[in-house]
């Protein structure tokens, strides 16, 4: 790693430690304004929307602790540095927002029942009901907040964190939603809080689906979009002297990209040559993957009856 990308590096973690910094005081104060309000209130939903801000806390912390591992250069046990505790952070981020999504359905799921069947629910203070309007408008600032930082600087976990900061929001949408209903409509809609309460968990387990997938993907060495390696294809045929790109094979780690490919040239170049053209090459990849690509170009003499330039690849 060259002083440049270093740099980079740092002002990048320096960055994604100030958004979810930010991010953990917002969860900090809004836990302990939650569980407070819960307990005057005499509100059960606030408290479990209280434990959901507990997690997004915790997970804040998750990020600054992988994060700074992420960021570490290469070294001789991490011939490829050591991105892949990021993608760890995103998947344990992912792993809990499904947990709390499942925890929050059982537990509406249970109150519905108990209803149903006769079961008097507790009605709500006017405090919970402010702490979860409180709630909606923060979280959801944070969640904005949070995601376009992410997008910035590349960071799955970051925005991974963002849109457990949305599901906060949407399960504080619920609980107001049961909340007021309890309070102004009367005892026989307070069901309004579990029922709310299970539809929000379907959106935050969709949401821990979509984090956990593409990690799963990147840890067990899935190949990047076809469209992305049609454009390597084209970048590699843009070169008049490359023909026959094949075994190309492509992956992620963490937020960079990894590719090796072989190509033909001409024999009777000289290796100088042919390095000065596989330089060239490397440097539109990394325009195209990221300057922190890691690329591996294999160069082999053409043959006599060469394959057609525009065949494109054979994996």
């Amino acid at each position: 790693m060259n002083d440049m990308e270093e740099l980079d590096s740092r002002t990048r973690e320096r960055k994604i430690y100030k958004v979810t910094i930010a991010g953990s005081i917002t969860n900090l104060l809004l836990l302990v304004f939650k569980f407070a309000a819960g307990v005057i209130g005499q509100s059960a939903a606030m408290i479990a929307d209280a434990v959901h801000s507990l997690s997004d806390f915790i997970t804040d912390i998750i990020v600054i602790i992988f994060v700074k591992i992420a960021n570490k250069p290469q070294d001789k046990d991490h011939d490829f540095g050591h991105g892949k505790y990021e993608t760890l952070a995103t998947a344990i981020i992912g792993l809990v927002l499904f947990f709390v999504g499942a925890g929050i359905f059982w537990n509406g799921a249970k109150s519905i029942w108990g209803f149903l069947h006769g079961q008097a629910l507790e009605e709500p203070g006017m405090i919970a009901l402010w702490a979860a309007l409180i709630s909606i408008v923060s979280k959801e600032a944070l969640y904005q907040y949070t995601r376009i930082a992410g997008e910035k600087m590349n960071s799955k976990s970051v925005v991974a964190n963002a849109w457990h900061h949305r599901s906060d929001a949407l399960s504080s949408i619920g609980t107001a939603i049961g909340i007021g209903g309890a309070i102004l409509l009367g005892e026989k809609w307070r069901v309004l809080d579990p029922i709310a309460a299970v539809v929000v968990s379907f959106f935050i387990i969709k949401v821990a689906y979509k984090l956990f997938k593409p990690c799963i993907d990147e840890l067990i060495e899935a190949s990047l979009p076809d469209e992305t390696e049609k454009q390597i294809t084209d970048i590699l045929l843009s070169f008049p002297e490359v023909s026959s790109p094949h075994n190309l094979r492509t992956r992620r780690i963490g937020n960079n990209c990894a590719m090796d490919v072989h190509v033909r040239m001409d024999g009777k170049m000289t290796v100088e040559q042919s390095h000065a053209v596989t330089r060239e090459m490397e440097a539109r990849l990394k325009e195209l993957l990221g300057s922190g690509a890691f690329i591996s170009i294999h160069v082999e003499p053409a043959k006599p009856e060469s394959e057609d330039r525009q065949a494109g690849l054979r994996k």
